[in-house]
């Protein structure tokens, strides 16, 4: 968060001339939404009952209380830019991805926060 934070630039004209930043940005906060993805699968997987979709990751740990509702929803919606930045690079928004850094990096960090608190709790089995 740290790396992204530090790189935003302050208006979308500066990000739509840097393809480099525009790369650097994409694919730090792609990486990003992937470990969170990969995190939930792992916790998920322990039960064997792992959704079928990386959105219904989020879901199931809502479900078991490991993330709060909104945490769930809010990166069920990141899914879906990962989705297009990975599979679509060229459709990008910039506009939105400059949003993205300024405004929904805490979802990130809330997410890290609460699956801490989850694990310290001893809720995630063998975690």
């Amino acid at each position: 968060m740290q790396r992204l934070r530090a790189r935003t630039p302050p208006t979308l004209a500066e990000l739509e001339a840097d393809e480099d930043l525009q790369d650097v940005l994409v694919m730090t906060l792609v990486r990003a939404v992937q470990a969170c993805v990969d995190i939930g699968t792992h916790l998920v997987a322990e039960d064997r009952a792992v959704p079928a979709t990386m959105r219904g990751i989020f879901s199931e740990l809502a479900a078991r209380g490991a993330i709060e509702p909104a945490t769930a929803e809010r990166l069920a919606l990141a899914v879906g830019f990962r989705n297009l930045a990975v599979h679509a690079y060229d459709a990008i928004d910039w506009s939105i991805v400059l949003d993205v850094c300024r405004a929904s990096l805490d979802d990130l960090t809330a997410f890290a926060r609460e699956i801490d608190a989850y694990v310290r709790r001893g809720d995630a089995g063998g975690s």
